[in-house]
């Protein structure tokens, strides 16, 4: 896995592209080789087919991007039908379009106070350290019902969960320690009847719907996938800020900004490689290659999102596209609950940043604004800016 600056399109990727819809693959850590998908037709067919499953994956030794993933009894990121559907249903009305835009306002007001100490503080700033990184961890720990004094905390756990730099013994101290952190919440709060994931799941648990396991495993995957908005956003900004034309359009046009969205998801490399595979229940054969029972697949959606067979001069961004149907979110039944929330979070900050800051420019060169080393999401450490 290389360390990757910018948005510059992974060249490894594209050259398996170039070799086909179908190869194979080693990655760093585990045992094996496996298969990966890059046709967005393929990709989408086997996310959404019972035949490939992310619970026998527990049961075969499959070569992996990071040491510390290795999947855990009751890992809703490891489950299938319809103990993965129980566990969704369990949270869901959170992250319904209703669930999110119960937060709209408060998160709105979260963000304009962090641009407000931005604004005080005055040029030059890092638009990551000073915005793009306390307004996800607010707005997902509000929503999971984390207390703010806890939220450094649930940061450096996220940082450590997502990396592969730090080595195995690191990421798995930190999601073991979120873990029971979240265990103890959900514990608190099994007859509560909040609206927060915390108090939804302690209603589950207290239903004997969900294991308190099963509760904390869930709040980790949300806390942490809650967090990569940080790393998207600064990839959006990146693009945005080293591409005036599309800045001075999202300016000039406040009412393209969501389709435009959209477009920036689409294109921008928000992961490094690859992530979680599928094990092959039976022998089926993709774009011609056959592939056997037991054997490893993993998809990549950065590959499906630049198929020029979907998507037309996929590497152009273009915010008139349409129709979009992009897969940054994923496919099928493990599909991104917190699809509609980062929408949100990216719109808030796209009106926020443009319209309070209408001379926001980079304050280095492009080549200097430095990336993160070893991240599986990909996105700048720092984004120096100034107004």
């Amino acid at each position: 896995m290389a360390d990757l600056a910018g948005v510059d399109f992974d060249p490894v990727l594209a050259e398996l592209m170039r070799e086909g819809p179908v190869t194979r693959i080693e990655l760093p850590n585990g045992e094996g080789w496996a298969w990966l998908l890059t046709r967005y037709d393929d990709v989408r067919a086997v996310a959404g087919d019972a035949r490939f499953s992310r619970e026998a994956v527990m049961e075969h030794p499959v070569t992996r991007l990071a040491p510390h993933f290795i999947p855990a009894r009751g890992a809703v990121g490891f489950a299938d039908r319809p103990d993965h559907t129980r566990l969704r249903r369990a949270v869901a009305p959170a992250f319904t379009a209703n669930g999110v835009d119960r937060i709209r306002e408060d998160a709105r007001s979260v963000l304009a106070g962090l641009v407000d100490e931005l604004v005080r503080a005055g040029p030059p700033g890092d638009l990551t350290a000073a915005v793009l990184s306390p307004f996800p961890v607010a707005v997902i720990s509000g929503l999971m019902g984390v207390p703010a004094a806890d939220r450094p905390r649930m940061h450096d756990w996220t940082r450590l969960i997502l990396s592969a730099a730090d080595g195995r013994e690191a990421g798995e101290r930190a999601r073991d320690a979120m873990g029971a952190y979240f265990r103890e919440l959900v514990g608190r709060r099994t007859g509560g009847t909040g609206d927060d994931v915390t108090s939804l799941l302690g209603a589950a648990v207290g239903r004997g719907e969900v294991s308190p396991e099963e509760a904390a495993g869930l709040s980790v995957l949300l806390q942490i996938g809650g967090e990569a908005v940080t790393n998207n956003s600064g990839q959006m900004f990146f693009l945005l800020l080293t591409r005036p034309d599309l800045l001075a359009r999202l300016r000039a046009e406040p009412g393209i900004r969501p389709r435009a969205i959209d477009e920036l998801l689409r294109y921008i490399p928000h992961r490094n490689a690859v992530g979680l595979s599928r094990i092959a229940t039976e022998d089926v054969e993709i774009s011609g290659v056959p592939i056997r029972a037991g054997d490893p697949v993993y998809v990549s959606y950065l590959a499906a999102n630049r198929d020029p067979d979907v998507f037309p001069e996929p590497d152009t961004v273009d915010f008139a596209r349409s129709p979009n149907p992009h897969v940054s979110f994923g496919h099928g039944p493990h599909f991104c609950p917190g699809a509609q929330l980062a929408r949100l979070e990216c719109e808030l900050l796209v009106d926020a940043l443009l319209d309070r800051l209408p001379g926001l420019r980079l304050a280095v060169p492009p080549d200097q604004v430095p990336f993160r080393r070893g991240a599986l999401i990909r996105g700048p450490e720092a984004l120096p800016v100034t107004w």
